[in-house]
């Protein structure tokens, strides 16, 4: 029974679950992304002044991607109390850390007033954002695949993956609003702090909806059992060490899985904003109509990947996107060379499209790798390493690349080879379409497994 008294696996129950992942996870994925395009549009002169304009992006993407090195930590730590004393207050933890870190970053002087210091405290608040958002993806995600049922997880559990794109639509719209009404000269001066100020409206409304969900049933059966069994004087290893333990193989299947994911997003979207305004010279409204109607369209059809995944399987999915994504960055960057609006929102919005069979299905395979006792830490631990190896380095080795070669082709070479080994990893894993999340943890290190366990056992 959940404490609201209502039954979270009717349709009402399972939506208001879907629509507090959902507005939280837009919410967070909102302060990340923001840090990113202002990375690229405006962090670069007022953080890292520099001759060189590609130099002084690299050093703001740079900060850019210590977030990302701070997610695993956020991953292991949250993921340890949110499988020891649940998903839902850890869920409202991560949203608090990161609106009050973007707030903040809308306060800091600029690299003209206090010199050094401006970069130093906006690379402090990167980490807490990192370190917020490590936490705030397993949690999200697990919410409603714990409370959906086995037939529909993966349409359910999708959702809350539309809150990247939906973050990123209302990051890109409110920057593309402030860029078509302000001049350049007001956006650099006081314009481009307005989104992020904006943070802390937007996580009150989050926070007002986050507290009224219940916990997660399938969390409190298995809390129970762990319980009983320390009642009864056997006592289990820290969920951290647990899954390590007897994990490992599905911590791997879940980095191979999200690493084309992950290196593919950050391509389309924040690298675009560089090669687009910075190569090609365009205008930076360009850029972020172009990323905002792939958005979108993003938005949309996340959630039709992932029921698609319900009929057909994780896998087959996944590798429609993942192959596609493989071809993809060929033709991707030779439509942006053509320095036509429309050709370049055609790109980004099919590059998407792409990404979004990758991403779907993720939330409910990923989830679909671990028992109950470990299932926050491994979700976590998994897909927070991959950020590093994808999303935090893929910014920076683009626009590196970019500037060593003055070509886009290395920069679709690293993009196939990404989504590559996506495709790899993803033939050599199990399908995990309708496997139970509720049922007793039994999968120990060595024992003999069913087809229905976890591949992580």
């Amino acid at each position: 029974m959940t404490s609201t008294g209502t039954d979270p696996k009717a349709p009402s129950g399972i939506r208001r679950i879907v629509a507090a992942s959902l507005i939280g996870t837009t919410i967070e994925w909102y302060d990340f992304f923001l840090y990113g395009s202002a990375a690229a549009l405006v962090f670069n002169t007022l953080f890292f002044p520099a001759s060189d304009p590609l130099v002084g992006t690299l050093l703001a993407f740079l900060t850019y991607a210590v977030g990302f090195a701070a997610r695993p930590l956020g991953g292991m730590v949250f993921g340890h109390y949110g499988d020891r004393i649940g998903r839902k207050k850890l869920l409202v933890l991560s949203l608090l850390m990161m609106g009050g870190a973007t707030f903040a970053m809308g306060l800091l002087p600029t690299h003209a007033s206090i010199g050094v210091g401006a970069p130093i405290l906006l690379t402090v608040l990167r980490l807490v954002q990192g370190f917020a958002l490590g936490g705030e993806w397993g949690g999200a995600v697990l919410l409603v695949a714990e409370h959906g049922d086995d037939k529909n997880r993966g349409f359910w559990a999708s959702w809350p993956q539309a809150g990247a794109p939906g973050g990123n639509l209302l990051a890109t719209g409110v920057l593309a609003l402030l860029a078509a009404v302000q001049s350049d000269e007001a956006f650099l001066a006081w314009g481009w702090r307005v989104p992020f100020l904006l943070s802390g409206v937007l996580v009150v409304i989050g926070l007002w909806i986050r507290v009224s969900v219940s916990e997660s049933p399938a969390f409190l059966e298995a809390r129970a059992r762990a319980e009983a069994e320390e009642a009864a004087g056997r006592r289990r290893k820290p969920p951290v060490v647990e899954v390590l333990r007897t994990g490992r193989r599905g911590i791997l299947t879940a980095i191979g899985a999200r690493l084309g994911e992950n290196v593919s997003y950050y391509i389309l979207t924040a690298f675009l904003l560089v090669y687009v305004t910075v190569h090609l010279q365009l205008p930076k409204g360009d850029a972020l109509n172009a990323v905002l109607i792939g958005s979108a369209v993003h938005f949309v059809t996340i959630p039709l990947w992932g029921a698609l995944s319900d009929r057909i399987g994780r896998r087959a999915v996944t590798l429609v996107g993942s192959v596609g994504m493989a071809g993809w960055a060929f033709a991707f960057f030779a439509l942006l060379d053509t320095r036509s609006f429309p050709v370049i929102a055609v790109a980004v919005t099919a590059g998407l499209l792409l990404h979004g069979a990758m991403y779907g299905p993720q939330a409910a395979f990923i989830s679909e790798l671990f028992d109950t006792r470990v299932r926050y830490s491994g979700a976590s631990m998994g897909s927070q390493l991959a950020s590093i190896i994808g999303g935090a380095l893929a910014p920076i080795i683009a626009v590196e690349l970019l500037k060593d070669y003055d070509s886009s082709l290395p920069v679709s070479l690293y993009l196939c080879a990404a989504a590559l080994v996506t495709t790899v990893t993803v033939l050599l894993a199990r399908e995990t379409k309708g496997r139970s999340l509720t049922r007793p943890d039994t999968v120990t290190a060595g024992a003999a497994r069913p087809e229905s366990a976890p591949v992580g056992g």
